[in-house]
């Protein structure tokens, strides 16, 4: 009798301690645990996550370490807080959606060491993921944050997408299965620790307090996250960036807008003057040919004939000749298309990098060049050549946007800095960069047989967390080539979602293309009321579908170099049977185009692709 005494007092101990621990997404699928040394032994606390019966991570390590206390060992937990519900729901005006809801439980854990300091542990469970982010109360003159000591487990044989660090945050995300491979990663990285089960990891709301960080492997099974700083001067109530983990299906992943769920609301009052949009663009097809007025003056005139309501004047409008800047905007004024103008950072100096140079840098000198901008009916500044993610670059970037929206200026931000949510703060910041796009295949040749593979990888890793300036939709050769199909790079402006979708083509080959196609890039929209993925595996391939009012636009890709056949399915849609659409894909080879006006299709859909091939289909609901 004693032994089942005992027995039913250990079970009751260990659920007590299990509930004062854990905490569940709303519809119980995803369960985090926080786990604390017994007894304020050394070791680290962690947390667990389970996704179903299934561990996806076995230990995230936890911790803070400043130059007054170590905040990383020996923490025991001291209290924690009821699960509360915490719901966003709020407008986007760029992204996936337009109308974004998703709901939390929140618990808050006291952690404190063996010197009594103390650690507050904040953590979400949503029902796509986890958030969590640290609070700590400084020492009344301040304090260094030496080293952030979070790290995820990941086990050797687990696939992983993941970019090597770069200070532009531009690369590829390769396949691999490797562990204990030393080396520094930038986010989002993407990883499928079970079957079928993804967790993508990121992170969001930095703010000015913040330095950025990447991701370390030092040949372990484990990812350290590693600011960008050797340290952070910290004072008063500070918080970290939240870490993000976006955990599901494939299409948990992609249709996740966890990213800026967590992030500061809009801190604008009036957004009535943010108007996204397609745009005409001068330097994927020549190089330096914002130096030429008459040039520039075609890719007005490119926009107007295809309704786009842009045109981006890229580097060097300074230097040119023909004619003024003045009188390119005029020109653009004339046939009622609306300039954004191209600078230099000029805070990540490369030799030769392109003009203008220093005039954002100084507030004052920022302050005269955004009123001049606003009073030439200039409508969007793109900034471009960043530094790494110090504290002086994030509060740079904050400066820029804040003055940006005063002058009633779009922000488009270049070769730097990932999207952290600031698209729900600042909703003028229409696009970043921070891609491998198109571009690239101005500089060199490795774009080229990479990118079919490239372009399917995309969607489930960089494009989940923020708009993406890729400039999709080339069907002319730059400097190098492309090897997509002509299907495929149709379909990319709409499996990329931009708030400003720059169209890189000349003039000459958007007028040379089938009236259907003409007609489909005219009237492409940039915002989406809602976004599905209805197939797809990282590299392989990828159909996303899109919504705009009562339309449906999906676009599929092959990211294979052979023909493959992309299967998918319509249910989620809730399409009438036999809906017409219409459809656009790969020809009888890479330079052709199959159009069927009238396509009947089910439920059930397959399009034969050709190698590195793709489709898009237009679907508008009665």
């Amino acid at each position: 009798m004693k032994h089942k005494l005992f027995a039913i007092f250990t079970t009751l101990l260990f659920t007590f301690t299990l509930q004062a621990t854990e905490i569940h997404s709303p519809n119980g699928q995803i369960s985090v645990t926080l786990h604390c040394p017994e007894n304020n032994a050394a070791g680290t606390a962690c947390l667990s996550i389970r996704y179903g019966d299934q561990y996806i991570f076995n230990q995230i390590h936890l911790g803070i370490q400043t130059n007054r206390q170590d905040l990383s060992s020996k923490l025991r937990l001291q209290s924690a807080s009821e699960t509360s519900l915490h719901t966003d729901d709020y407008q986007m005006i760029t992204g996936k959606r337009q109308h974004c809801i998703n709901h939390a439980n929140e618990r808050r854990f006291i952690l404190v060491n063996d010197k009594e300091q103390c650690l507050t542990l904040i953590i979400r469970a949503y029902d796509d993921g986890i958030a969590f982010r640290y609070q700590l109360k400084t020492a009344p003159n301040g304090e260094m944050i030496t080293n952030e000591c979070t790290s995820y487990d990941l086990a050797t044989g687990s696939p992983r997408w993941m970019r090597p660090r770069s200070v532009d945050n531009e690369g590829f995300y390769p396949f691999s299965t490797e562990g204990c491979k030393s080396g520094e990663w930038g986010y989002p990285a993407l990883m499928e620790p079970q079957k079928d089960v993804f967790a993508l990891i990121t992170e969001s709301d930095l703010q000015r307090i913040h330095c950025g960080t990447y991701l370390v492997n030092e040949g372990t099974e484990r990812y350290r996250v590693k600011m960008v700083e050797d340290a952070l001067s910290v004072t008063g109530e500070w918080h970290s960036a939240w870490h993000t983990l976006i955990i599901g299906t494939l299409a948990d992943i992609t249709e996740s807008t966890l990213t800026t769920d967590v992030a500061t609301p809009c801190q604008l009052k009036d957004t009535s003057w943010i108007k996204p949009g397609n745009a005409s663009w001068i330097y994927w097809a020549h190089n330096h040919g914002a130096r030429n007025c008459a040039l520039l003056k075609q890719y007005v005139d490119l926009a107007a004939s295809m309704h786009w309501p842009y045109t981006l004047i890229d580097a060097e409008w300074d230097q040119m000749t023909g004619g003024t800047i003045e009188d390119v905007l005029a020109y653009a004024h004339s046939k009622d298309i609306r300039p954004i103008l191209w600078y230099n950072s000029t805070t990540n100096w490369i030799e030769g990098a392109p003009t203008p140079l220093y005039r954002l840098n100084k507030a004052t000198d920022r302050e005269k060049e955004f009123a001049w901008l606003e009073k030439q009916g200039v409508k969007g500044v793109k900034v471009d050549f960043f530094p790494t993610d110090t504290q002086q670059a994030i509060n740079y970037y904050f400066d820029l946007l804040e003055d940006a929206a005063r002058h009633h200026l779009l922000v488009n931000l270049h070769g730097g800095t990932l999207p952290w949510g600031w698209q729900r703060t600042y909703p003028q910041l229409i696009t970043l960069e921070s891609v491998y796009g198109a571009e690239w295949y101005n500089n060199n040749e490795r774009l080229t047989s990479r990118a079919a593979c490239h372009n399917a990888t995309l969607p489930f890793t960089r494009n989940v967390i923020g708009s993406m300036d890729y400039t999709p939709g080339t069907f002319s050769d730059s400097q190098h080539p492309h090897i997509t199909s002509y299907g495929h790079e149709l379909a990319l402006p709409i499996l990329f979602e931009s708030g400003i979708q720059h169209m890189p083509d000349r003039p000459e080959t958007y007028q040379s293309l089938p009236d259907e196609v003409k007609q489909l890039l005219s009237t492409l929209p940039t915002t989406w009321d809602d976004t599905r993925l209805l197939s797809g595996y990282p590299g392989e391939h990828a159909v996303l579908a899109r919504k705009k009012g009562n339309t449906w636009y999906i676009a599929g890709i092959n990211g294979k170099d052979t023909p493959a056949i992309l299967r998918f399915s319509l249910q989620r849609l809730s399409l009438p049977q036999q809906t017409a659409v219409l459809f656009i894909g790969d020809g009888t080879d890479e330079k052709s185009f199959r159009i069927e006006k009238n396509l009947s299709i089910g439920k059930e859909t397959e399009v034969p692709c050709l190698a590195r091939g793709g489709f898009v289909m237009q679907i508008t609901l009665p």
